[in-house]
């Protein structure tokens, strides 16, 4: 399969943008560029912010905490699974030691 990079078309805010991008990651920048451009326009149609440039770094900050709210609440889950894996394997040594 071509895993060199090609350019894909993304519109965000009526503007185009052309990005060099690994066919397989195709998919997944488009729905990034739709999901931008909605939360731009969204910010511009409220009036509250204005100018392309700041609509842009607060629409970039906002996604930038939600990700960081996914990636901590990832190390929290990440921590129950691996103390819920431990405590299942005592109790299956436990079980396995007394037989």
């Amino acid at each position: 399969m071509n895993k060199k990079p090609q350019p894909v078309s993304l519109m965000i805010m009526g503007k185009e943008y052309k990005i060099a991008c690994v066919p397989d990651e195709q998919n997944d920048l488009i729905q990034s560029a739709q999901q931008l451009d909605a939360q731009m326009r969204q910010m511009r149609d409220s009036g509250k912010v204005t100018g392309a440039d700041r609509i842009a770094v607060v629409a970039a900050l906002n996604l930038a905490h939600e990700l960081q709210l996914m990636k901590s609440q990832n190390v929290a889950l990440n921590q129950t699974l691996s103390e819920c894996l431990a405590k299942m394997t005592h109790k299956i040594e436990n079980v396995l030691e007394n037989q």
